[in-house]
């Protein structure tokens, strides 16, 4: 994404935002609250469109005009909210919309078969691909939702605040498993406000703020205080920058 702008009315989100993400690589995108972060990935994902900029994926310009162009691109976006359906099992999650069918039923022993590889893959502990979503934690839920996601055979994994209202040990459960997605060379957009989380998983980060991007900082040179310091001063330090 290079100079990406978006404005609605007279309030303009971005006035030039760029961002490079490499295969099985993990990418932090920071920033005040109201700072652009969703709204860009929103673009990214096809579900609003810029007003200016350009995107490319492998070197190729491209145009997202809905979700579905940007999928067919290989990229996914797991949102805040999960999109998840409580009153049905796991397995039913995994392919709400576009079930498997043979002989014109449900092909319900597919869907599970499937589900359940797709979850085990991602080390999960969900006892059962039958449980109903509204019946799991919160860490849970989020790996359903990432398992869903990897069913579509993404290159590009946006996660918009996977951790927001986790506990600990919940949180290192989703971080582990962000973990076994860029093992398996997806490359991973995390916007979060945890700091320790783009610590634990991010490569490299970008700052946003007042519609503008910085360059890209390593994450593993700097510390949550170094982090911290550059959210709050609104700019990336000229020795945090990569060259």
């Amino acid at each position: 994404m290079r100079d990406i702008g978006k404005s609605f009315g007279a309030i303009t989100a971005l006035r030039s935002v760029s961002l490079a993400v490499h295969a099985g690589e993990a990418i932090g995108v920071l920033g005040d609250n109201g700072a652009g972060k969703s709204t860009l990935m929103k673009i990214l994902a096809g579900s609003l469109q810029r007003d200016s900029g350009v995107f490319e994926v492998d070197g190729a310009p491209v145009a997202f005009q809905s979700p579905r162009d940007s999928r067919a691109a290989g990229i996914e976006m797991i949102y805040q909210d999960l999109a998840l359906c409580d009153e049905l099992d796991v397995a039913s999650n995994f392919f709400l919309g576009r079930e498997p069918r043979r002989f014109g039923l449900l092909d319900i022993a597919r869907m599970h078969a499937e589900a359940a590889k797709g979850l085990a893959a991602l080390g999960s502990r969900i006892p059962s691909t039958w449980t109903d979503i509204k019946s799991l934690s919160g860490g849970q839920r989020q790996t359903v939702a990432i398992g869903r996601a990897l069913t579509f055979n993404p290159r590009v994994l946006i996660m918009d605040e996977p951790t927001a209202a986790l506990g600990v040990r919940e949180a290192a459960a989703v971080i582990e498993t962000i973990r076994r997605v860029k093992a398996k060379g997806v490359a991973v957009i995390l916007i979060s406000h945890r700091l320790q989380d783009v610590l634990d998983v991010c490569d490299t980060a970008i700052l946003i703020s007042e519609g503008r991007s910085s360059a890209p900082f390593s994450v593993p040179a700097l510390t949550a205080a170094d982090i911290s310091r550059i959210v709050l001063s609104g700019r990336v330090e000229r020795e945090a920058a990569v060259q």
